[in-house]
């Protein structure tokens, strides 16, 4: 089953190299922040994969403080667009 979760984890990340590009290229800032989700929800994903396949469990703390960070993250992000609307400005 270590082996399994290991290799989940494996696929994830390259999940975020492909949001990496969308980071890059992305059109608007939507995508990038969708992109920037992305980070948060799937590096929260392979720390508890990771977690549970060495044993690991002060990685699910660590996982949990990511979670909470990439709320906080998409909060200042649709602050900072509303705020430019409210101005007039593009995002």
């Amino acid at each position: 089953m270590e082996r399994l979760y290991l290799a989940l984890a494996a696929f994830l990340l390259l999940n975020i190299a492909v949001g990496l590009i969308r980071i890059l290229r992305g059109p608007t800032a939507a995508d990038r922040m969708v992109a920037a989700q992305l980070f948060g929800t799937t590096g929260v994903a392979v720390l508890l994969l990771l977690a549970q396949a060495q044993a690991m469990p002060a990685l699910r703390d660590v996982a949990l403080v990511f979670a909470a960070l990439a709320v906080l993250a998409t909060v200042a992000f649709v602050k900072r667009v509303a705020s430019r609307a409210d101005e007039g400005e593009s995002p």
